[in-house]
């Protein structure tokens, strides 16, 4: 795929891989991609966050590198390190032949020793093609990380010392994700376009179901949709995202289900809901009274 030469294009570009976008996500994803400029999605979990930067790999025909974010998270876990037991094991293999120490130091730091973490990866990677370079979760990191992450993706260079800086040849696709636990700098949403992804419509998530579970049959997955949709209004500690919507359609059909009825329901809420609060809420509020267990199947 060449690129992206309208926001319809887009739309139509991400059917074909079976996502689902409305046109405010396509119009982000456009300017993204003629801009070069990274773009930051905000939004509860589940919501197809990260299935973007999977479906962007897949469209360009390229390599999608992830940087999972946690707390601790620092400079050499996202760039390098240097293979410290391999570079010991060789010293000592030369050493024990006779070579001189200074022509060890120059093959032990050279690229067969580096040890290549996500940023460092798409930069190396970029001589080849643009890949899709996944920060998720950033939300998780430190903001001392954040600070870090910034001077990267400015100009998409780093410099290690003992080999020197290393430049991206093509500036690769860059996708940030936040579940929104804590607010992200203003310096980092700046330099990004900015998206937030909310639950999905009805139209759209009847779409997503037809378009990513082979074979379901119409009214079976509206009668899903509907029932996702209500179970949304309900005041959870989670509420589901689009993922348990598929995850669930899934065992439904592994089941051999083509309708939803009391029993099924019952018998997988673990796929839907993710705490013994959220269930048994559900069950002793909802599914006791007739008249609003009606309203879901």
């Amino acid at each position: 795929m060449r690129g992206f030469e309208s926001i319809d294009h887009v739309i139509s570009s991400l059917q074909k891989v079976d996502y689902i976008a409305d046109r405010a996500l396509a119009t982000v994803i456009y300017l993204s991609y003629h801009l070069e400029k990274p773009i930051f999605l905000e939004g509860e979990p589940g919501v197809g966050k990260t299935e973007v930067a999977i479906v962007m790999s897949r469209l360009f025909d390229t390599k999608l590198i992830r940087l999972q974010c946690y707390e601790g998270l620092d400079a050499s876990s996202a760039l390098y390190e240097w293979n410290y037991p391999k570079q010991l094991l060789y010293i000592r293999l030369e050493e024990g032949l006779g070579h001189q120490r200074e022509d060890i130091e120059k093959i032990i730091y050279g690229q067969n020793f580096l040890i290549k973490r996500p940023l460092l990866e798409a930069i190396l990677y970029s001589k080849e093609r643009a890949p899709v370079l996944l920060i998720d979760e950033i939300d998780r990191a430190d903001e001392e990380f954040e600070a870090f992450l910034l001077e990267v993706l400015s100009d998409f260079q780093i410099t290690i010392p003992e080999i020197g800086t290393i430049r991206a040849e093509k500036r690769p696709i860059v996708i940030i994700t936040s579940n929104r636990t804590r607010d992200v700098h203003d310096a980092l949403k700046r330099r990004c376009l900015y998206h937030w992804i909310d639950y999905p419509s009805f139209e759209k998530e009847y779409r997503i179901i037809m378009a990513r579970i082979p074979g379901i049959e119409s009214d079976f997955a509206k009668q899903i949709t509907r029932f996702m949709q209500n179970i949304r209004k309900i005041d959870f500690l989670k509420r589901p995202g689009i993922s348990e919507t598929l995850d669930w359609a899934r065992a439904l059909i592994a089941m051999h289900k083509n309708y939803l009825d009391e029993e099924v329901v019952l018998e997988t809420l673990g796929c839907i809901l993710k705490y013994q609060e959220d269930i048994k809420k559900f069950k002793e509020e909802i599914w006791t009274d007739e008249k609003r267990r009606a309203e879901f199947i």
